[in-house]
């Protein structure tokens, strides 16, 4: 961990379909100015509150506060891939949550906390390679599923040069410890500490009762071949998708820049798990 002793300057981003989640961002940027910070407003929310932005790759802060749900946090860091990572915290305007930390009842009191300064923890991310395309890091999944819905995918899972397994299924999920409470988990997959370094591979609804999900250490590369004639999608958190054909490889391996989130929890991962999943 690291630690950020002073805070001057916020840029705060949101989503922008939820009326509440806008007035909570301009009654955060009064707050904010009124304690002598500067605040940036993401490009693509700032019009709407009579306001300039600036894009989230281009943004300059100590702390970057993501008003919404984890759609919209995992927005903002692929967002940020492209230039440099501030340290995010989450304001939970949206469903479970398992990414935004804080509620937005206590949003002012989390605040002055984190504002006298806080600790920055990683989080693990995974690079992805497709043939010559640009695709973000993935800080919850990377999924390789079929374009067409009940059609099935046939496909090859390596672990470094080891074929791991060949199956028919709807698609395969290659997840962090982090994006283990998300889509894996749904798909049957083990929660795994975020401070575990392993990534979980797990195979969704497969033909064969042998297909099972899997925990390999970070330090693998996971490739996938398709061997499907119809090809498929490769879905990065939700986020970004791109096509995949016969024959194509996408290789998974560790990231070497780690997404970096404000740490405000005491209690940390287990107590989480337990209020989100009770």
């Amino acid at each position: 961990m690291r630690y950020v002793e002073s805070v001057s300057r916020v840029g705060i981003t949101s989503r922008g379909d939820r009326v509440e989640a806008l007035k909570l961002v301009a009654e955060l940027g009064d707050y904010l100015t009124g304690r002598g910070i500067e605040v940036v407003l993401d490009e693509e929310i700032a019009p709407r509150l009579g306001r300039t932005g600036t894009p989230l790759e281009h943004m300059e802060a100590d702390l970057l506060l993501s008003v919404g749900g984890d759609g919209t946090l995992l927005r903002a860091l692929q967002q940020m891939s492209k230039g440099k990572l501030i340290p995010v915290l989450g304001i939970n305007v949206g469903t479970i949550g398992f990414l935004t930390d804080v509620r937005s009842d206590e949003v002012y009191e989390r605040l002055e906390e984190v504002l006298s300064g806080f600790e920055v923890v990683e989080r693990s991310r995974l690079s992805v390679r497709l043939a010559d395309a640009t695709i973000p890091p993935a800080i919850n999944e990377v999924v390789v599923i079929t374009s067409q819905p009940a059609k099935m995918l046939h496909y090859r899972i390596f672990i470094d040069d080891v074929q791991l397994d060949e199956a028919r299924a709807d698609g395969v999920i290659i997840a962090t410890p982090t994006g283990s409470t998300a889509y894996a988990m749904s798909a049957g997959g083990p929660i795994v500490d975020p401070k575990v370094e392993a990534t979980v591979i797990v195979p969704l609804a497969p033909f064969k009762l042998s297909s099972r999900p899997w925990v390999v250490p970070a330090d693998c590369t996971v490739s996938v071949e398709l061997l499907s004639e119809r090809g498929g999608l490769v879905v990065v958190d939700g986020q970004h998708t791109s096509s995949i054909g016969m024959g194509g490889i996408v290789r998974v391996s560790r990231c070497d820049t780690p997404a970096p989130f404000v740490s405000i929890s005491k209690n940390g991962f287990y107590e989480k798990v337990r209020k989100k999943l009770s």
